[in-house]
């Protein structure tokens, strides 16, 4: 069965995609060399520049994935419950938890916000996953479980700080770190309800 071009395209452009991930998140946005991805995959880098223009285009496209990937993650664990108050919990643990993933750590937490700038981080942030924490806390103060107040300050408040944790886990070696965090965030969130 012949392959069409369509299909070679998308072929390539899933190759490039997978090899610059294990790159970035191997070595970090500013050791990767888009020339050197190509020629791992077997294409050219005017293949690469095709498909992505550039090596910020690769990596911008490879933190969408991986923030697509996440927010899946975080929504997949909250849906599990019924309880509004029990899939934000669900949720803000499973993305500290995502802290350990090498591609999460160095590729959203760490280079993200630098590589492409914050403001275009924060709009990638807002579109995958910040929005439906937003979406949670809105819920909760409609069910009058959360003091009622502005929501937006409140997930941009909650969100930096899991971010932070998710980021100090990611380097902690202590094996208790990730169920004192928890059990910080749940105080925290604890001091939120009504």
């Amino acid at each position: 069965m012949a392959v069409t071009r369509a299909e070679q395209r998308a072929a390539t452009r899933r190759a490039l995609l997978a090899e610059g991930r294990r790159r970035f998140s191997a070595d970090g946005y500013h050791d990767v060399v888009l020339a050197e991805v190509a020629r791992a995959v077997g294409v050219t880098k005017g293949a690469a520049y095709h498909h992505f223009e550039s090596k910020a285009g690769l990596f911008r496209a490879v933190v969408a994935e991986v923030q697509r990937e996440l927010g899946e993650r975080v929504a997949e664990s909250a849906e599990r419950y019924d309880d509004p108050w029990e899939r934000l919990r669900a949720g803000c643990r499973t993305f500290l938890a995502a802290g350990s993933d090498p591609a999460v750590r160095r590729i959203l937490l760490v280079d993200a916000p630098t590589a492409l700038g914050w403001d275009e981080w924060r709009a990638m942030d807002e579109e995958s996953s910040a929005r439906h924490l937003g979406e949670a806390l809105e819920a909760l103060v409609e069910a009058g479980v959360i003091i009622e107040q502005p929501v937006e300050p409140l997930a941009r408040l909650l969100s930096g700080a899991m971010n932070e944790a998710a980021l100090w886990l990611a380097r902690v070696t202590d094996p208790e770190a990730q169920a004192r965090t928890e059990q910080a965030l749940d105080r925290l969130l604890n001091g939120l309800r009504a």
